[in-house]
């Protein structure tokens, strides 16, 4: 068995999700009119891909979803998934690329839902696919888009209806021949595709033949240049050659000539430079002295400072000795200290002098001095009613501090009169320096005099450069046009060995020479040589590659039409192969349903015109321009009852056309079984006797393809396995009851 199970949601009156379960190689469905037993077929009609609405009753896809009831609600979408057994892998599908896609699954599942704005969506096995990949697929099991797997009440004689043409096409999807169209029309829409592309290719050989013709006429002319190019090589390397040697030869001489004079030119400007250095060196002097003088200033106001400070010392010092000689107390208002406060303080006064005294200039200086006040206004604050240790005004401290100003004062005195006698001494080199920078001053004027010479060769020299320069550039642009003509081989001029010394004046002729040859090429238009070939190769390869391309394209054109015409030989031997299968069980079939007569299907040729442009018409139409007659094959059907002389199909009754129509389906569905028929009340006409023969019709079809049946007939439901009841709901939606076999035996009695 291939069909599993089916499930519907939303769809037409199913307004739940129901599911049917095919575990029987029979099923039938069965239920009043109005239930919706019928939408079961329509159901598996729409996810096989249905495009015909009205084959569905409804007008759009719209009218498919459920439309509500009074307890149950609209629904947003129809949805309906078929389960197919594939553990034998029996099931596969080509890409566009004839690339098999993998479909490696014991179940397939194929899903088509539909929605309110009309919109369709298929999928497979969970991934959205389009139409045709799904009818592709249902072709490789011989599920085709005719619908001879479908047989609804009134449509079972469709293929006595149908004309020959169309019986043929119904035929040939039973035959599971329709893969066999489709790779027809896939081969058609490429070889199509492949003229146009033909037509292209074509298209650009033609563009691209005159710039070929014209560059094969240039490259024709470039090889009549070759010889010239050879002449040309020739004068370039020794050109070259000599005028590489020329300038590498005045750039010698020139840097020697310009170091020479460099030289000489640096050792005088030296010279006048140290007489400038002397009277700079002057200034300098008369400079130190001004700073010695500022010094000298400097080092007499610390001086004078000191002298008073030793005076107020020694006041102290001999205030200190009337009170002790009197026995007086120190005032409340003096101010005692430690011992070791003092000594700090007088270690930080030192320390701050000695620093001022190591100062040059005099704003070092006033901030030292600036420091030394602010020790002093901090220490007197901090220290002022603190019970002494020992009084700050001892004699002995005292006599102490006026010894260290004293020393002070003798340091200070040993630096004045260092500072006068380095001025004095500056004094004097000043004035011998004067009289012989007079002598220094006649130097120097013929000293300028020969620099000024000097300056003027080598202004002579920068133009020999230049004129040098302007020549290198020539070179480098001769090298470069040379180039042009030749390509690298203008560099082989440095491997050229020329012998001897030549006048500028045969270099300048050689040059010559070679400029009336490159004007000899440029009037050939073979100046970029290396470039008309590279452009030649490159157009003809292109046109080479495209010639290939032809040859490949007709090839595939004749390999696609080849294929068309296996294919549509393989269709046609397959066709009438099947079609004598078909008469073989048509034959029984019909014998079985009507008791005997004979049945049988025959191919016919039609004869067609032809418009200009391809389209097909019948042939007797006035208005068709005739270019051609083509032959188009059907199918007739012949039948004979027994005991009747009806041999014309239009002459058989009702009940006669719908067994006959059983028949020959049923026996196209022996030929190739697909994997299930759907029978929709097809034996609604028949009598009792017939229906024991058309239940033993579907138990044989059923050793080949699983039926589902929908029925009224009770015959009919005792050959099912499995019987499911549609009825509606208390709700207004359909439901399902589902019984046995055993069940079913004992419903149909």
């Amino acid at each position: 068995m291939r069909l599993k199970s089916l499930e519907l949601s939303g769809f037409k009156s199913f307004a739940k999700k129901t599911s049917l379960e095919f575990q029987s190689s029979i099923t039938s469905v069965v239920g009043p009119n109005g239930s919706g037993k019928s939408n079961v077929v329509e159901a598996i009609r729409f996810v096989l891909g249905e495009q015909s609405i009205k084959s569905m009753r409804g007008k759009s896809g719209v009218d498919l979803i459920f439309k509500g009831s009074k307890n149950l609600s609209k629904a947003s979408r129809a949805s309906v998934t078929i389960y197919f057994d594939n553990s034998d892998h029996i099931f596969h599908l080509e890409n566009e690329g004839g690339e098999k896609v993998n479909l490696n699954y014991d179940t397939i599942t194929i899903s088509r839902e539909v929605f309110t704005d009309g919109l369709n969506k298929y999928s497979l096995n969970g991934t959205e696919v389009r139409l045709k990949d799904i009818q592709a697929l249902l072709t490789s099991v011989h599920i085709g888009s005719s619908g001879h797997h479908i047989i609804s009440q009134g449509e079972a004689d469709r293929i006595l209806n149908a004309n020959n043409r169309e019986r043929r096409e119904m035929i040939e999807d039973a035959l599971g021949l329709k893969i066999y169209q489709y790779k027809i029309k896939e081969s058609e829409r490429k070889l199509e595709r492949t003229t146009n592309n033909m037509k292209d290719v074509s298209l650009l050989r033609k563009e691209i033949a005159p710039h070929l013709n014209f560059l094969r006429k240039q490259v024709e002319k470039l090889e009549k240049a070759k010889e010239q190019k050879i002449e040309l090589l020739g004068l370039y390397k020794e050109y070259l050659q000599r005028e590489s040697v020329y300038l590498e030869k005045e750039k010698n001489v020139l840097s020697s000539e310009r170091n020479k004079i460099s030289k000489e030119l640096e050792d005088i400007s030296s010279k006048i430079n140290d007489g400038a250095q002397n009277e700079t060196k002057e200034n300098s002097k008369n400079e130190d002295i001004r700073n010695f003088e500022r010094k000298i200033n400097d080092i007499r106001r610390v001086k004078d400072e000191l002298s008073r400070k030793l005076g107020r010392v020694e006041g102290i010092i001999e205030m200190e000795e009337e009170r002790k000689n009197k026995g007086d107390e120190p005032t409340s208002d003096a101010v005692f200290i430690s011992a070791e406060k003092a000594q700090t303080f007088i270690h930080e006064m030192d320390e701050c002098v000695s620093s001022a005294l190591s100062k040059n200039d005099i704003l070092e200086i006033r901030l030292v001095l600036e420091r030394i006040r602010l020790i002093v206004q901090d220490f007197i604050p901090k220290n002022k009613n603190t019970q002494p240790e020992r009084p700050i005004n001892s004699i002995e401290d005292l006599e102490k501090t006026k010894d260290e100003i004293l020393e002070q004062v003798h340091k200070i005195e040993d630096e004045e009169r260092s500072f006068i006698n380095e001025a004095n001494n500056l004094r004097r080199e000043i004035e011998q320096e004067s009289l012989a920078g007079r002598e220094q001053e006649k130097e120097k004027f013929a000293l300028v005099v020969k620099r000024q010479e000097f300056n003027s060769d080598l202004n002579m020299i920068s133009l020999r450069e230049e004129n040098l320069a302007r020549t290198q550039t020539s070179f480098e642009d001769e090298i470069r046009e040379g180039s042009i003509f030749l390509g690298a081989d203008i560099l082989s001029y440095k491997n050229f060995e020329i012998n001897g010394e030549e006048s500028r004046e045969n270099q300048e002729e050689r040059r010559k020479k070679i400029e009336r040859i490159k004007i000899k090429l440029e009037d050939a238009g073979l100046g970029g040589g290396a470039e008309l070939q590279k452009e030649f190769e490159e157009v003809r390869d292109r046109d080479a590659f495209l010639t290939k391309e032809m040859i490949d394209l007709e090839t595939s054109i004749q390999s696609l039409r080849k294929l068309m015409l296996d294919l549509k030989e393989k269709i046609d031997l397959e066709f009438k192969e099947g079609v004598r299968k078909i008469n073989k069980e048509f034959q029984e079939f019909f014998s079985l349903m009507f008791g005997g007569g004979s049945a049988f299907l025959s191919v016919v040729a039609e004869q067609k015109r032809k418009r200009k442009g391809g389209e097909e018409d019948l042939e007797g139409e006035d208005d068709i321009e005739e270019d051609g007659i083509v032959f188009e094959h059907g199918i007739e059907i012949s039948v004979s009852l027994p005991h009747k002389k009806v041999k014309e199909l239009h002459a058989l009754s009702g009940g006669e056309r719908s067994l006959t129509s059983i028949a020959l389906l049923f026996a196209m569905s022996q030929v190739n079984p697909p994997p299930f028929l759907v029978l929709d009340e097809t034996d609604a006409a028949l009598d009792e006797s017939n229906s024991r023969k058309y239940g033993d019709m579907l138990e044989k079809l059923s050793h080949h393809s699983q039926l589902i049946v929908v029925t009224h007939n009770r015959e009919t439901m005792s050959r099912a396995g499995v019987l499911y009841g549609v009825t509606v709901g208390s709700d207004g939606g359909s439901k399902l009851l589902s019984v046995k076999f055993e069940e079913a035996a004992q419903i149909a009695k």
